[in-house]
């Protein structure tokens, strides 16, 4: 029972701590790590000696695949040589760098150096990824960071394994090149051949409950055989989840796609916050068990600082000199900042792998001091970088993708979506097929593309759009409804099954209408100047502006008593009329009636165009 008591507790005051740093914008993994720390020092606190099986078996591959499902594939292919360079040289370089530290400060073996140098090298996906969306850097860097630390994490356990045996005296230089190779494609492969075997699964299955639980088995059928063979699992399993990611829309149905992004969010965030905790609680008997080791205590303060130092320039030390080498050799884009690589290279947070390789330390009398030397690592990281990186971004001034450019670029996704959508409507229509819902179905999918679109306009205080009134009100009609059946259930007047069934519907319908977050995250600032589209010719031959005819109004509009809510301007003749949310729809009645291919929008702080022959976005 104590056991069960301490789990729950474990869990929930992590979950607490957790959503406590969301609520003040601090870094979780920093805010869980010091109150561990602190609680280590408290009365009645049990010391936490979690068993590296537990780490590796239990947390690190679930919490692997989940960050790979939602990796793009796409993204990993154009970074997949920044992010080779990263997961694989840039770890063997901290490797080296940090066991030259520690054979020359402390009385241990090269080969247990090397060791502890793997074991603080790779950084933590979390805490890097965490702070970078929060604060909103540029997609490639969250990309590469997010890839890296799933990638280097096989490189560290594999150069972990191979140091021990070489303390060992069972394994050669030659050996441990074939091992790496094998832990590297073995892995690769093995993921490969488990994704591709669940997607035949997945084609099969349309029960959401069966498919999210073959879903929880997916990262440990990918890591089992994976290190069953000597091969990777950390590799076996990022590989499997980002191949299953890439495949979901084709392979799933669309309820198991929502079952499975809210179940792994979950558990994603319930390990992520225990784990860090977990390092947090160790410190204290880590740090006493190294003060009674023997050991000078300067000597073990020296080392300490040391090694956390070694850490943390190493990555500065290779990503600047192999940034300019890819620039010199023509292998990089030439156009990306110097600020890029600082920021990448200041971005080097330790977390759960280091906490899981370093328990995979065999026992010996330095053993206590190597564990303080990796958890001083991954505190300091986090302290230092962790609270830092985002000032250094924005001394820099290294800005993420625009808030409006996202919502415009989602605007553009849809209104293709929906023309595609319209156009497979027109070719499905049967003489049988009532009218009422053709125009159910038009005008569905025509009010989902109108709510994008009116985000990058006036903001919801200054006018109602139809949209918003459309949702307003059909909420207040779904409460009016789940108030009226939840009558029905506590009169008893209906069975529990057919109450269960109604539920279910209303709280469907609900969550696909189409929300307008009020976050600060979701408001969007004014867009200005967007690229041009390439492969259009009416938008590379329209002008950019022109004099508009009526720069404040729609004629139309005025005349048949509408009220518009955004205005667009014709190219060719400078006509402005209202947009397609708008009642009248003059913009696009324009176009109709005189062939003008290109308008803009002109309202206050917006630039972009729109092209209605080619249907593409400038």
């Amino acid at each position: 029972m104590h056991v069960a008591i301490g789990l729950v507790v474990l869990v929930a005051s992590a979950a607490s701590l957790a959503a406590l740093a969301r609520r003040f914008g601090i870094s979780e993994p920093l805010v869980l790590t010091l109150a561990g720390v602190v609680a280590s020092y408290l009365p009645h606190v049990p010391q936490v000696h979690p068993d590296p099986e537990v780490i590796l078996l239990g947390f690190l591959p679930p919490l692997l695949y989940t960050s790979a499902i939602r990796t793009s594939l796409v993204d990993f292919r154009a970074n997949a040589r920044t992010i080779a360079l990263l997961s694989v040289g840039l770890v063997l370089f901290s490797t080296f760098a940090v066991a030259a530290v520690v054979w020359w400060l402390l009385p241990v073996s090269f080969a247990m150096a090397v060791a502890l140098g793997a074991v603080v090298a790779p950084t933590d996906a979390v805490a890097a990824t965490g702070i970078a969306r929060r604060i909103g850097m540029p997609r490639r860097i969250v990309t590469i960071l997010e890839d890296e630390s799933m990638f280097n994490d096989a490189t560290a356990l594999v150069t972990v394994r191979t140091a021990i045996a070489a303390a060992a005296g069972t394994v050669s230089v030659w050996k441990a090149g074939g091992d790496f190779l094998l832990a590297a494609g073995g892995g690769a492969a093995v993921g490969i051949v488990v994704a591709y075997l669940l997607a035949m699964l997945r084609r099969r299955i349309t029960d959401p409950v069966l498919d999210t639980t073959l879903s929880f088995l997916a990262p440990f059928v990918a890591y089992l055989p994976a290190e069953g063979i000597q091969a990777s699992g950390v590799i076996a399993v990022v590989t499997c989840g980002m191949v299953l990611g890439h495949g979901a829309p084709v392979w799933q149905s669309a309820a198991s796609r929502i079952a499975e992004r809210t179940n792994w969010r979950t558990i994603q965030f319930i390990l992520e916050s225990v784990v860090f905790l977990i390092i947090g609680l160790q410190m204290r008997a880590i740090i006493e068990g190294a003060w009674d080791s023997g050991l000078d205590h300067t000597t073990l303060i020296v080392a300490a600082v040391a090694v956390m130092l070694a850490a943390m320039l190493s990555r500065p030390l290779w990503v600047f000199p192999v940034a300019l080498l890819s620039r010199k050799l023509g292998l990089s884009n030439a156009d990306v900042p110097v600020s890029h690589p600082v920021v990448v290279s200041w971005a080097g947070m330790r977390g759960v792998v280091t906490l899981a390789a370093v328990l995979l330390l065999p026992d010996s009398e330095q053993l206590p001091v190597l564990k303080l030397l990796a958890l001083v690592v991954v505190a300091g990281t986090l302290l230092l970088q962790g609270t830092s990186l985002p000032w250094v971004v924005r001394r820099l001034g290294v800005r993420g993708p625009s808030r409006a450019e996202n919502a415009l670029q989602k605007a553009n996704l849809l209104q293709q979506a929906t023309t595609a959508g319209m156009d497979e409507l027109e070719k499905h229509i049967t003489p049988d097929t009532p009218p009422g819902v053709v125009e159910t179905l038009r005008d569905r999918v025509t009010w989902k593309t109108n709510a994008a679109w009116e985000r990058l306009g006036r903001s919801e205080s200054e006018l109602a759009t139809p949209t918003a009134e459309y949702r307003r009100l059909r909420l207040e009609m779904l409460r009016a409804e789940r108030e009226t059946v939840l009558r029905v259930r506590d009169s008893g007047g209906a069975d529990y099954e057919i109450l269960q069934y109604v539920l279910s519907r209303l709280d469907l319908e609900e969550s696909m209408i189409d929300r307008y977050d009020e976050t600060e995250e979701e408001r969007v600032e004014p867009l200005a100047g967007p690229a041009a589209a390439e492969g259009c010719a009416h938008l590379q031959s329209a002008p950019l502006v022109r004099e508009p005819t009526e720069p404040d109004e729609c004629k139309e509009c005025i005349a048949e008593g509408y009220t518009w809510v955004h205005l667009r301007m014709c190219l060719s003749c400078g006509h402005v009329a209202c947009c397609d949310s708008s009642v009248g729809n003059h913009a696009t009645k324009h176009f109709a009636s005189t062939g003008h291919p290109v308008m803009r929008s002109v309202e206050p702080g917006e630039a972009w165009r729109w092209c209605y022959v080619d249907e593409l976005l400038g």
